[in-house]
């Protein structure tokens, strides 16, 4: 059976990497200048409390250099390895991958790697994660798995808002002037990735029940007609469980969907979203 890899960005919870044998290449991230991320962690929930008491992290994309220790190290025991990366409109990460699976395939000739550009981020790059698990368990092969990704990953539906726009701002998202008027008047925006993998506003609500209420509504008018299935659907959130849980809700009540994965956003994500991040990933006709 081959080897399904991804990236923490995929915010996925340990337990469900673990039961199903999921390697994943660390982004690191560094905060109060300290580094995390390779080997050294901080507990979500301490995470986004330091970004409240005015912390800004940065982070850093892996190199070629640190994707191939960490496929070399794979190949000596597994021979086909499927690469789920994050998206390259997010960030470099992807393009080192490719570099690397290049390089250890010429040094290691039996071991196949194939890396796709998922142009996910977060739960959605999880839920393609899912998907080839899925696939895998129902004896797919890794060529079949890697056709489907490809053919469907655009059908990934990326969509969420946040509490505080001066996150937004410091990434380049919004202007300053978005952030402060925004702020007054409690202006919720709501974001997506596009086809090419990058962030977009998409439009903006008052207040922040609204907001949460919205991402529901693009759900309705993204899964209108389409035919697939959405067995699973994904919220992440930035310290922000019940609201989480209320969208959750909101679904269940609307669409009769009963299987969901609610995990923390990542620290790599959500040190440029900052904290009250609420977002929804689910299988949509486009994005």
């Amino acid at each position: 059976m081959f080897k399904i890899v991804t990236d923490s960005t995929a915010d996925l919870p340990k337990e469900y990497l673990e039961e199903h044998n999921i390697s994943c290449l660390n982004l690191s991230y560094i905060l109060d200048g300290v580094t995390y991320g390779q080997g050294k962690e901080l507990d979500p929930k301490d995470f986004f409390d330091m970004m409240r008491a005015g912390k800004m992290p940065t982070t850093s994309q892996v190199n070629p250099e640190e994707a191939k220790t960490f496929l070399q190290k794979l190949s000596q025991v597994e021979k086909e390895i499927l690469y789920l990366a994050f998206s390259s409109g997010l960030s470099g990460s992807y393009n080192s991958a490719r570099i690397a699976a290049e390089e250890v395939m010429e040094e290691v000739p039996d071991c196949r790697i194939i890396v796709i550009d998922t142009l996910c981020a977060s739960m959605g790059e999880g839920l393609i994660v899912y998907k080839a698990v899925q696939l895998r368990e129902q004896g797919a092969s890794m060529d079949e798995v890697a056709k489907w990704v490809e053919d469907n990953k655009l059908n990934v539906v990326h969509v969420f808002t946040v509490d505080d726009l001066f996150h937004l701002f410091r990434g380049g998202r919004v202007s300053r002037a978005t952030a402060v008027i925004g702020t007054l008047a409690s202006i919720k925006p709501k974001l997506h990735v596009d086809n090419e993998g990058h962030l977009i506003n998409i439009g903006k609500v008052r207040g922040r029940k609204k907001s949460l209420q919205a991402l529901v509504d693009y759900m309705e008018e993204k899964t209108a007609g389409f035919t697939g299935t959405n067995d699973c659907v994904m919220i992440s959130h930035g310290d922000a469980l019940e609201e989480a849980e209320y969208v959750r809700d909101l679904i269940r009540e609307r669409f009769g969907i009963e299987n969901f994965m609610i995990n923390s956003l990542g620290p790599v994500i959500g040190s440029h979203t900052g904290p009250g991040l609420i977002a929804l990933f689910f299988m949509g006709k486009e994005r």
